[in-house]
């Protein structure tokens, strides 16, 4: 499952460093931390999801190590589609160059 983890990990990470999707997640990060400061009782509300979040992850992240090692021969297909992935995000970044810059411009 390694490669097939670097893989999708790389498409990911290509795609949150074009400048259109990074300026859209620091922009709702901000937004998402003024709120939490300026209304203590939106505060409480959204530490209480983020625990409950990060909880959930790792129950999750727990629970499927056993079927990933049981689906490993099969994934090595999905590396294969993680590189189609890229070579598609060659395209579209190529084709739509307003993806190489932050939203506000």
């Amino acid at each position: 499952p390694t490669s097939i983890c670097h893989a999708q990990e790389n498409v990911l990470q290509r795609v949150l460093q074009l400048p259109v999707v990074s300026s859209t997640c620091e922009t709702l990060q901000r937004k998402y931390s003024s709120t939490k400061e300026s209304h203590p009782l939106m505060a409480s509300v959204c530490e209480v999801y983020e625990r409950g979040v990060q909880g959930a992850g790792a129950l999750a992240m727990w629970g499927m190590e056993p079927v990933v090692r049981r689906l490993e021969p099969q994934c090595e297909f999905m590396c294969r589609g993680g590189i189609l992935a890229c070579r598609g995000l060659d395209h579209l970044e190529e084709k739509i160059p307003a993806l190489q810059y932050p939203v506000d411009k």
